[in-house]
């Protein structure tokens, strides 16, 4: 089972814990090697300053053994045996902290090498019961001394050389590892963060898909969102607005099948009993009667007619709500459009004429056939006997265009805007004035609806000598894209 915080705050803030992890272990590790080099640093800068004061020491320890040497292999004086003491000590304290350096097997043995010389002089120089000394023995003793003592100075010198040198390979270590550790951390970081970004974003995909559905009126599925308690509870809600989705969903298609029930029962009453009347099985009319019979007749054809587009007109917009998207092409479905209403145009003497493009789209093919069949059935009524109905369509640049025009009077200016309006009529031109046309006003409004569900747009082309109207949609339907999103 996932284990989410109680909060979707909470769980953001856990994930970008998680996330910075990686970064904050590598920052870390940076300070301690930082550190660590800092310290290797402040080691070899006192090493080799204790070196270059050692060097200084032993040349100035050296020229007065040197000195002191000479005169005592001239002049046998107390004095210079308890100088040379003194300087005896001191070089002997000298080696001493050489030694503390940190110095290999050669440098160490080069040290105590000087140091058994300079023991000998001083062994040689300060015994009493020595024989005369020979100023050119001690001159050899003291060179010895001097050519050793070089050799420590040169040993202080690689010593300082050799700190500088295991700093700078130290410092490229530390360079190397963080360069690494840098690497490292932050693909790290970036996996966790792509597995986070999952993991948060279940919850918010389970609501997008809750939000989808209910907008494609389908309610029979309960909504359950995972996450948070927060997200949880909006999941909730979501379901309980499904619920009374559903609930006014059945209540309108029960509103509906009752009042088309309770209208029609009557409604065919009354239609049966003025064709009766119509037909004088009742006895015989005269003009007068009949001329009402008439009315009554045609007026009841016309509510029953009224009421079925009415209810048409409901079912297009619960259509409109619930498209099923296909890929399809658009010259067939245009053909079968056409030929759909070629009886129509014969019995009017009308002519039609397809002009179409190979092309597919992604839409509703029963809702796009729905509304080319409005426009050439209203091109039909319009165009006068004799006339000319053109269908156009073809797809390209990520849109499909289908177009209708007719050889009819046209749109008038003032009514191109409301020609789409619900229960419309148009007018027509018929003797010099213009009359008004037969017909509910519903068919371009549920095209309309269909063309906007699709997110495309219809409209009427200014311009030319009949009507023209074009259906401009997205080669991909607006639902089409929101699915695939």
């Amino acid at each position: 089972m996932i284990f989410y915080p109680r909060s979707f705050l909470a769980l953001l803030l856990a994930g970008f814990t998680l996330v910075i992890l990686p970064l904050v272990g590598a920052l870390a590790y940076s300070a301690w090697n930082t550190e660590r080099l800092a310290g290797k640093s402040r080691t070899a800068v006192f090493n080799a300053s204790q070196a270059a004061r050692a060097s200084r020491s032993l040349v100035d320890r050296i020229a007065a053994i040197e000195r002191v040497a000479q005169q005592m292999a001239l002049l046998n004086d107390s004095q210079l045996a308890q100088d040379y003491t003194r300087v005896h000590r001191s070089f002997k304290q000298l080696a001493a902290e050489i030694a503390l350096l940190p110095l290999d097997a050669a440098q160490a043995h080069a040290l105590s090498v000087t140091v058994e010389h300079e023991e000998n002089l001083f062994d040689l120089l300060t015994n009493p019961n020595r024989p005369r000394l020979d100023a050119q023995g001690v001159g050899e003793r003291v060179d010895a001394l001097v050519d050793s003592a070089r050799d420590v100075l040169a040993i202080n010198n690689r010593v300082v050389d050799r700190e500088v040198e295991r700093l700078r390979v130290s410092a490229e270590n530390v360079q190397r590892n963080i360069i690494l550790l840098l690497i490292f951390s932050t693909a790290a970081a970036l996996g966790i963060a792509l597995a986070l970004t999952r993991y948060l974003a279940r919850p918010i995909m389970e609501i997008d898909a809750a939000i989808r559905q209910l907008g494609g009126a389908d309610f029979s599925r309960p909504i359950a969102v995972r996450g948070p308690e927060d997200l949880r509870y909006l999941g909730r809600r979501l379901d309980w607005l499904r619920r009374r989705l559903e609930e006014f969903e059945t209540q309108k298609n029960r509103f509906l099948r009752h009042m088309s029930h309770e209208l029609k029962t009557p409604l065919t009453a009354l239609r049966e009993g003025a064709e009766l009347l119509n037909d004088q099985v009742a006895g015989p009319l005269a003009p007068p009667q009949r001329s009402v019979v008439a009315i009554m007749k045609d007026n009841s054809i016309k509510l029953q007619r009224l009421i079925e587009e009415l209810l048409d007109y409901q079912r297009a917009l619960h259509a409109a709500a619930s498209l099923e998207v296909k890929s399809f092409a658009l010259e067939s479905l245009v053909k079968e459009a056409v030929h759909a209403h070629e009886l129509a145009a014969q019995a009017k003497g009308l002519r039609l004429v397809i002009d179409s493009q190979t092309g597919t789209v992604e839409a509703d093919p029963e809702k796009l056939r729905s509304i080319v069949d409005n426009l050439i059935s209203n091109a039909v009524k319009f165009t006068p006997f004799g006339g000319t109905i053109t269908v156009n369509a073809h797809a390209a640049n990520g849109e499909a265009v289908i177009e209708v025009l007719d050889s009819g009077p046209g749109v008038p200016e003032e009514e191109r805007e409301s020609i789409f309006n619900l229960f419309f009529r148009g007018r027509t031109k018929a003797g010099g004035s213009a009359v008004r046309v037969k017909g509910t006003g519903l068919g371009l409004a549920i095209a309309r609806e269909l063309v906007e569900a699709h997110g495309g747009h219809i409209a009427v082309v200014a311009g030319g000598a009949g009507g023209h109207f074009r259906v401009t949609l997205p080669r991909r339907s607006a639902r089409a894209l929101a699915d695939a999103a």
